[in-house]
């Protein structure tokens, strides 16, 4: 072409026509219900478009216009030192000293691992310095969960601090916002409470440095505009996967100019006495986030999350869950070799699958006694088990049940030989008294060395006695005075690179025993989080096993784990009947921890009757739907129910508690069912000679009926429970 301007002109036109469509880009991360949608802007910058209920055109670029949310200027991941003014996603100190980050759009990609699950990468770099971050999005369309996490990596001439860095930054819009949170200690987890977020930032966050969950939980649910109920409006809930120290920020920010009000949900890692050094091409992961969106109610988010655990988010969430007997309250530290053969007796009188032998059967030079020695040393003590675990493990399987084991490896007494011979491997700080919890100090998990002894311990135990079924799992202190020699001065890493050598000898054990069952457990709800689930098939959810205080506890975790995940026990807490323990337990994954030589032939039947019942019902009670039909907080009353993914089955728990004089009772009304089916109704878990608390047993209705005229209230006087099966007939 001779003319230069026409040069000039097409180069224009083409520059101009390749940086419109490049930075009027739309990224869309979306489920069947719910879409997540970024544009770039004009200065390069990443924008969060909109989050909510999916657009039948969202894969429309011009779907959102200019007067779409991207207009009210919300950043996806903004970076501190910059223009931005609120609390940034990340905040970094350069290697040369610079405390300001910038991060533009450079690419973006999409990977379909299979029809339910898809992946986008969104690829971020600073203009000025050879430092990216990669926001990750893992869409989960049937269950209508999105999972976050960003990537940070660098190539600066040495190490960049990492200050700040969340796993996600997610705006929302509306006038009010109601937090529900969940809090407690240990006997009182998971109690909860809904309050109106003020102005200004709300934090939730935890110190503990293993016991991640002992007061606060990094899963919360979020109600723009007003409080939701069970089954009606929008809910924002989410949970962190992390088993340190995270932080929850919400910056509740009210503007009077374009941008409109807005929160910021900024979860992540605790920046507390962790501002991490980064070294170059260093690969750097922030934990899992995890969320979701539903428009009908905090029982939707609820199963949304359910269906997400049991799919990916807990190990083998669909494996059959075993029934077990746990000594710890029938015999303590206080046991022999044959003391336990004689309990495996008992587990097979109840039919469970497990024997679980607890606490106190390991140490030699310093015996396992109590909670004072030992705790290290993982060897069978020869006086009280002569003969090993191998003999109990056959014991076990002539007796035709199952047998399992307590450790606590993580942790060591300093009266131990671990101890002795290895004083530089726990965490405590040079210079200051030792600080016991328990009798026990933590192991340094950021050493290597200490990595593949704890690897080791339980390689050698379920090596050298294969028929180990049952691992539980446990964890009985937080940090405190903690200081790592393995570290030296780089302490600011010690909290993250903690987890992270956990999760290292977690991945190594579940490679090698991907079948082995096992129990988390953190002297109660200790570790009640989606970061180690991903390894364990369940969780302890408190010491509290008192059949009351479990209808409230249960209830709180409900909102986010499936119960499977969630250990129930019956135990000698409380003073109310064997039944209603049961009743209690089998809301979640039933297991005993009573003396059985001291029921009766009468309740021995009745415990058979009631795994049998369990074992038979736990596609239903374990993996299916969960309604929350009456809470207890306002009643003295509650129900709940399961329904099986074909809608076939259900099964309703139903419990009168302190019960008063004058008390008025509401319909049981149930949900999930199939409108045009009929049902027969039936209760279970009846006592020997007693008559059915449901006097309409065996009758049948319409799907229709009972979810909208539902059961008139049946249980009489405090303390009483029943559990209805409820099945379609053909």
């Amino acid at each position: 072409m001779k003319n230069p301007l026409a040069k000039i002109l097409i180069c224009f036109a083409f520059c101009f026509c390749f940086f419109s469509k490049n930075y009027a880009q739309t990224i869309t991360i979306a489920t069947n219900n719910t879409s997540l949608i970024y544009k770039v802007d004009g200065n390069h910058q990443l924008q969060q478009a909109w989050f909510g209920s999916k657009f039948a055109d969202a894969d429309n670029p011009d779907s959102l216009n200019d007067k779409s949310l991207l207009s009210r200027g919300n950043p996806a991941f903004p970076g501190g030192g910059m223009g931005y003014v609120f609390e940034p996603a990340i905040q970094v100190t350069h290697a040369d000293g610079n405390p300001s980050l910038q991060l533009n759009f450079v690419e973006s990609s999409i990977e379909n691992e299979n029809d339910d699950v898809s992946v986008t990468h969104i690829k971020l770099k600073d203009p000025e310095y050879s430092f990216y971050v990669t926001l990750n999005f893992k869409s989960y369309k049937k269950e209508n969960v999105i999972e976050q996490w960003a990537t940070i990596y660098h190539e600066e001439k040495s190490s960049v601090t990492l200050n700040r860095y969340a796993s996600s930054f997610v705006t929302l819009h509306d006038n009010n916002f109601y937090l529900t949170h969940f809090y407690g200690d240990w006997a009182s987890e998971m109690q909860f409470e809904e309050t109106k977020l003020p102005e200004g930032i709300y934090n939730i966050q935890s110190k503990l440095g293993t016991r991640a969950t002992n007061y606060e939980v990094p899963s919360f649910m979020i109600s723009p505009n007003k409080p939701a109920d069970e089954n009606e409006g929008n809910v924002f809930a989410g949970s962190l996967a992390w088993s340190g120290n995270f932080n929850l920020q919400f910056e509740n920010i009210r503007s009077n100019g374009h941008a409109g009000n807005s929160l910021k949900i900024i979860p992540g890692i605790n920046a507390y006495a962790s501002a991490y050094s980064l070294r170059p091409k260093e690969v750097f992961n922030t934990p899992h986030f995890i969320f979701t969106w539903s428009t009908n109610g905090k029982g939707q988010a609820s199963r949304n999350f359910h269906q997400w655990a049991l799919n990916y988010g807990v190990w083998n969430g669909h494996q059959k869950r075993q029934t077990l007997l746990n000594n710890w309250e029938t015999t303590f530290f206080n046991f022999t070799q044959d003391t336990l053969v004689k309990l495996f007796d008992g587990a097979k009188k109840i039919g469970v699958d497990v024997f679980l032998l607890d606490d106190g059967w390991f140490g030699n030079k310093h015996p396992r006694h109590g909670d004072t020695a030992g705790l290290g040393d993982w060897q069978a003590n020869k006086k009280i088990l002569p003969d090993g675990l191998k003999y109990l493990v056959k014991q076990a399987e002539q007796k035709g049940i199952k047998f399992g084991i307590w450790v606590e490896p993580e942790m060591v007494n300093p009266k131990s030989e671990l101890y002795e011979q290895h004083p530089e491997w726990v965490l405590k700080l040079p210079n200051r008294p030792i600080d016991l919890s328990r009798n026990q100090l933590v192991l340094d998990l950021t050493n290597p060395k200490v990595q593949d002894f704890v690897y080791g311990v339980m390689h050698n135990l379920l090596t050298e006695n294969p028929g180990i079924a049952y691992i539980k799992w446990d964890c009985n202190r937080f940090m405190t005075n903690a200081y790592s020699n393995y570290l030296g001065n780089n302490q600011q890493a010690l909290y993250v690179d903690y987890t992270k050598g956990l999760y290292k000898v977690l991945e190594r054990v579940r490679k090698e025993f991907p079948d082995l069952e096992m129990m988390l457990c953190s002297g109660g709800g200790g570790r009640a989080e989606y970061g180690a689930l991903k390894y364990f098939n369940e969780f302890w959810a408190s010491d509290n096993t008192d059949p009351v205080e479990r209808i409230f506890i249960q209830w709180g975790y409900s909102y986010f784990f499936p119960a499977g995940a969630v250990c129930d026990h019956v135990t000698n807490w409380g003073n109310e009947s064997l039944k209603f323990k049961i009743d209690v337990a089998m809301q979640g994954k039933l297991g005993f921890d009573i003396n059985i030589n001291k029921l009766s032939e009468k309740e021995i039947q009745f415990c058979r009757n009631a795994v049998d019942n369990y074992k038979r019902l736990q596609d239903v009670l374990n993996y299916g739907s969960l309604y929350r039909l009456i809470a207890p907080y306002k009643n003295s009353i509650a129900a709940l129910m399961y329904v099986d993914s074909s809608r076939k089955r259900a099964v309703v728990f139903d419990y009168n508690m302190n019960v008063h004089h004058g008390d008025t009772y509401q319909n049981i009304i149930l949900q999930g069912l199939k409108p045009a089916s009929r049902y027969v109704v039936k209760e279970i878990n009846v006592e020997e000679g007693k008559r059915n608390s449901f006097r309409e047993s065996g009758k049948i209705y319409t799907g229709d009926f009972l979810m909208k005229e539902g059961i008139g209230w049946y249980l009489n006087g405090a303390l009483t429970s029943s559990i209805l099966e409820v099945t379609e007939v053909e």
